[in-house]
């Protein structure tokens, strides 16, 4: 089955790219949960679309990434979130919330997709996150959470 990516999907490929998988994975699994469109020949002003959302969103060249990973990595990130008695969280903090704290922080838009939590952060305190910002070339940032 050939099927037009929407979405990265780890071992298979970007956005925007026409792979070729066994029909039950892509019938039961990408296509369901919106990682993939099936291909056709009309789809060429989809692929195009795709890819020209993820030039838009994308670091520009690996210079640039430098810049932009020495810039994250310089700061510390607090993230504000509700809390109970003992620390712990209502909750895990999102990729989405620590993308706007980055955001706020570092002036830099992150894309939440492209945050990586090893383990979902569910209490007070610091922990490290990585950010892939390009091919090769990702920041690891200090993360604050802190009570609201």
């Amino acid at each position: 089955m050939k099927l037009i990516l929407t979405q990265e999907v780890d071992g298979l490929g970007a956005p925007g790219d026409v792979v070729e998988v066994k029909d039950g994975y892509g019938r039961n699994y990408l296509i369901p949960r919106n990682l993939g469109i099936k291909w056709t020949r009309g789809g060429e002003k989809t692929i195009e679309s795709i890819k020209s959302a993820r030039a838009a969103r994308a670091v520009r060249d690996e210079g640039h990434a430098q810049e932009v990973k020495t810039k994250l990595e310089a700061n510390a990130v607090n993230v504000k979130v509700r809390a109970g008695a003992g620390g712990r969280l209502f909750g895990a903090v999102t990729t989405a919330e620590i993308a706007d704290a980055i955001s706020a922080t570092s002036g830099e838009s992150v894309d939440r997709r492209t945050i990586v939590v090893a383990n979902p952060i569910k209490t007070l305190g610091a922990h490290d996150v990585s950010v892939k910002l390009h091919e090769g070339v990702s920041a690891s940032v200090s993360l604050n959470v802190v009570p609201a």
